[in-house]
């Protein structure tokens, strides 16, 4: 249950960023010389503030936006993927814990820890991703493949609105007309689809709220935006049989080509 804003300070954990935007990101560091890590090798890159656990010296450190980055229905995609990115980045930087999903930090305001603020600009995810990549803790393109890229914290918003929307386009095709009648039964199938795949992809699955934003989005794109919509169903059934058939068609002359080096390798044909 969420609190206002001055309860929830007097508390040991907070979320870290409200429902619908990140302010931060943040990096749990389960090591006993955690703050020692947050810090080295950092220039360009400090954080904005360090939660000390003093028993062990596990630590929470942040690093605060200077643009928030939106995740509710009006979210764009591409600034999701940036950050979990950067997140990832920042993460590997300090050797923080790969699980660890940013919702619940460690409250650096709270009495329970050794807390420091360590620099007080914010950052832009632009040059979060030139000091990252310039110490060499950037994740290469590849790493958005990863499972674990998939499964965990922004990660999984990118991965529902991936898998959710390539559904939706199918089921697109399958209305017959694009009246509001079926615009609402394509807002129903969105919205069913996506919280399907929240508890069937993520072991830790998002918020409800967070679920249905990335539903709204889909389908408000698609409605609003996307030439399959605007097009109307004979049109985009007609361009999908074109666009399949020149695939095909681009296979055969691929399968071809490579028979025929084939057969000049071994037979000199």
């Amino acid at each position: 249950m969420r609190r206002s804003r001055a309860d929830a300070l007097r508390c040991k954990h907070v979320e870290a960023n409200p429902a619908c935007q990140a302010n931060m990101i943040v990096c749990d560091i389960d090591d006993e010389y955690g703050r020692a890590m947050a810090l080295y090798e950092h220039h360009g890159m400090r954080p904005n503030f360090i939660a000390e656990n003093p028993a062990n010296g596990h630590c929470h450190a942040g690093w605060v936006l200077t643009e928030p980055v939106c995740r509710t229905d009006m979210a764009r995609l591409k600034p999701l993927k940036l950050l979990r990115a950067v997140t990832e980045g920042l993460r590997r930087s300090v050797d923080g814990d790969e699980g660890y999903s940013g919702l619940l930090m460690k409250n650096p305001l709270s009495d329970a820890w050794d807390s420091d603020l360590c620099r007080e600009d914010t950052y832009d995810l632009p040059d979060l991703v030139a000091a990252l990549e310039e110490h060499g803790d950037m994740p290469p393109k590849s790493w958005t493949r990863t499972k674990r890229a998939r499964e965990v914290g922004v990660g999984r918003n990118c991965t529902l609105f991936d898998e959710a929307r390539t559904l939706a386009y199918r089921e697109v095709r399958r209305l017959p007309d694009r009246t509001p009648a079926s615009s609402d039964l394509l807002r129903e199938y969105v919205r069913r689809t996506c919280h399907e795949l929240n508890v069937s992809l993520f072991p830790d699955p998002l918020p409800v709220r967070e679920v249905n934003d990335t539903a709204k989005s889909i389908h408000k794109w698609i409605t609003t935006q996307s030439r399959m919509w605007r097009d109307g169903a004979v049109a985009n059934a007609a361009t999908f049989v074109a666009i399949q058939s020149a695939r095909g068609k681009k296979s055969g002359e691929a399968r071809q080509s490579k028979i025929n080096r084939y057969a000049q390798e071994v037979f000199g044909k």
